[in-house]
Formats: structure tokens, C-alpha cells, sequence
């Protein structure tokens, strides 16, 4: 009787497990295609609903805010883009000064003449503490860079046509901002907080490839909180009683921060967010100014962004505390520049 050897456990591979059924999930043709049969079967319901005047009152201020703030918001992504992907990180470590105590007010003007919007200067800021440069001026520049670059000033005076004082305010308020800030961790922070950046934004992609995913995703990101923001003010606009409003604007300092709550929550674009300050016309200059002193340096999505780079532990410390300072400057130049 022949016995035949089986085979080898040591060598045999195993069986192969049966490929996993991914579950669908509805991308956005499928959410546009659906959006559509919607409207078309309730076109008659809309029709009619669109002849009231506060609808009417709600799409004319929504309109007008997308319709001036769409250019700046896709010129601003684009040139961010080009910053965040041809530009190496390693030029910021060579020109900034190696002491931290000037590093921190370079790193702030050096927002004026490198465009970004905070969606893409978290990451940035990430790889510049990574590639050496010391963390308290990555984060002035983090603060800066979207409150105080060309884009953003040129929507500002779009935005308040015949007030440079706005210009003017919002670009010293904002660099005061982000230097205390910057100077506040310098002598405070400690590494305990920091969590480092393990990788950098878009890193294995070629530039070209790099460029357009950049552009693509921030349009699309920051693009969705713009439309959030504008839809916010057509609201606060058209159902928000007007006494409610004039209360709170009567009160200089309620005003102040119940403006840069707003910013905070509405999350809009640093390109963009001048046309949402300009449509709340019952707040004061000053109001106005802490509403856009801010959201470039801290909202929802920031703070998320703020925690995945550089840790929760940071974020818990590093946004409130950018907050109150961005009242305090806000509320302590808005009367005199303005």
C-alpha cells in the first residue's frame, strides 16, 4: 500500500479570503441627479413659494454675497495652491531670522506677500515646524497668512467701497493678532502641547498633479462654507428680527463678541467673509472688524484642522486663546483706525 504525502502545511498557501463587498455609497452625481428630480417634481410648491417677499429678500442677499465673493474665493485658492506646491518649505526656515523673538513678526508679514487661505496654511504651517522652523513663528504665519494677503485685502476694499480704513484695520489688527499669538507661545507654549506633523500636505504627488488635487479641494471645501455663509446671512438678514439686531448692536462690547462668535461658526473662507461683514449693516465698523479679524485664524473647520495636524491637546489650548486675543486687538483698534 503506496501512502502519498500531502501537502506541506509549512509551504502551502493559505486560501485565499473571499473579496470584501464594498457597501455603496452615493457620490455627488448620484446627490445632484437626486437634488434634481426633487426640484422638477416640486417645481410647483418652489414656484409658489418664491413669490413671497422674504424669499425674495432671502435669494437677492444670497446671490449678491456669492456672486462678489466666488472670484476672490477661486483666485485666493488658486494662488494658494501655487504656494502650497511650487514654493519648497525650505525657503521659509532659510529667511526667517533664527531668533524666535523676530522670526515671529517676519513669519506675520510674510502672509502680505504669500497668499493662502486657512484651509491650506494649517498644513503649511505644519510642514514649516517640521522642516525646522521654530514653532512659534510657523504659527504667526498660520494666523496671518489669511487675513492679510493681497486676495484678501483687495476683497476687503471690493467689499467696503470708499472705506480704506477697513483695509487698513483689518491688516493691522490681524498682524497684532498673530505676533502675540506667535510671541504668547514662544514664552508659554510647551512641547508637551505640540503633537509634530508627521507628513506633509500632498506629499508623493508630482506638482502638476499636486496643483490641481490643491485646487480641487479646496474650491470644493472651502466653496461648500461659502455657500453655508452666505445662506446664514440671507437668514440672519430676512428672519432674525431687526430690534433683536439693534439690541445687540447698541451694546458695543455684546456686539463684538457675539460678531466674532459668528465667524467662528459660519467657518467662511478668508476670501470671501469681507461680503458676509459688509451685508450686517446694523453692527458697527469695530463689530465688523472683530468679525473678520477672527475667522481667518479660528472656526470650526480650523479648529479641526488645527487638532489632526498638531494635536488636540494644542487646539484645546491654541484656538481659545486666539480668540480672546483677536476680541481684545479687535475691540482696542477697531475705535482708532476706524
Amino acid at each position: 500500500m503506496t501512502l502519498t504525502a500531502g501537502p506541506d502545511p509549512a509551504t502551502s498557501a493559505p486560501p485565499e479570503a473571499p473579496p470584501e463587498r464594498k457597501r455603496w455609497r452615493p457620490g455627488s452625481v448620484e446627490v445632484l441627479a437626486a437634488l434634481l428630480v426633487l426640484v422638477v417634481l416640486l417645481r410647483g410648491p418652489i414656484a409658489r413659494s418664491l413669490a413671497t417677499p422674504a424669499l425674495q429678500t432671502w435669494l437677492t442677499v444670497f446671490v449678491s454675497v456669492l456672486t462678489q465673493a466666488i472670484p476672490f474665493l477661486v483666485f485666493g485658492v488658486v494662488l494658494s495652491a501655487v504656494i502650497a506646491v511650487f514654493v519648497p518649505p525650505s525657503f521659509f526656515a532659510k529667511a526667517l531670522p533664527r531668533h524666535p523673538a523676530l522670526a515671529v513678526p517676519t513669519a506675520s508679514v510674510a502672509g502680505v506677500v504669500l497668499p493662502g487661505c486657512e484651509c491650506a496654511s494649517v498644513p503649511v504651517a505644519g510642514a514649516l515646524v517640521r522642516r525646522g522652523v521654530t514653532p512659534a513663528a510657523a504659527f504667526a504665519f498660520l494666523l496671518a497668512s489669511p487675513a492679510v494677503n493681497p486676495v484678501v485685502l483687495v476683497s476687503t476694499a471690493v467689499a467696503f467701497p470708499g472705506q480704506p480704513r477697513m483695509v487698513l484695520a483689518r491688516a493691522v489688527a490681524s498682524l497684532v493678532t498673530a505676533c502675540v499669538m506667535g510671541w504668547l507661545w514662544q514664552a508659554f507654549g510647551k512641547g508637551s502641547w505640540l503633537r509634530m506633523p508627521s507628513r506633509a500636505h500632498l506629499d508623493g504627488m508630482a506638482k502638476w498633479p499636486a496643483f490641481w488635487a490643491s485646487v480641487r479641494h479646496d474650491v470644493l471645501h472651502a466653496g461648500g462654507f461659502l455657500v453655508v455663509g452666505a445662506a446664514c446671512a440671507a437668514v440672519i438678514a430676512v428672519v432674525v428680527p431687526k430690534s433683536w439686531l439693534e439690541h445687540v448692536a447698541s451694546n458695543p462690547a455684546l456686539a463684538i463678541v457675539v460678531l466674532g462668535l459668528l465667524a467662528v461658526l459660519l467657518s467662511i473662507c478668508s476670501e470671501a467673509d469681507a461680503f458676509v461683514a459688509a451685508s450686517l449693516t446694523q453692527f458697527s465698523l469695530t463689530a465688523r472688524l472683530a468679525f473678520l479679524v477672527v475667522g481667518p485664524m479660528i472656526d470650526l473647520k480650523l479648529f479641526a484642522m488645527q487638532a489632526g495636524i498638531f494635536g488636540r491637546r494644542f487646539a484645546m489650548r491654541f484656538a481659545p486663546a486666539t480668540f480672546v486675543v483677536a476680541i481684545l486687538v479687535s475691540a482696542a483698534l477697531g475705535p482708532v483706525l476706524l
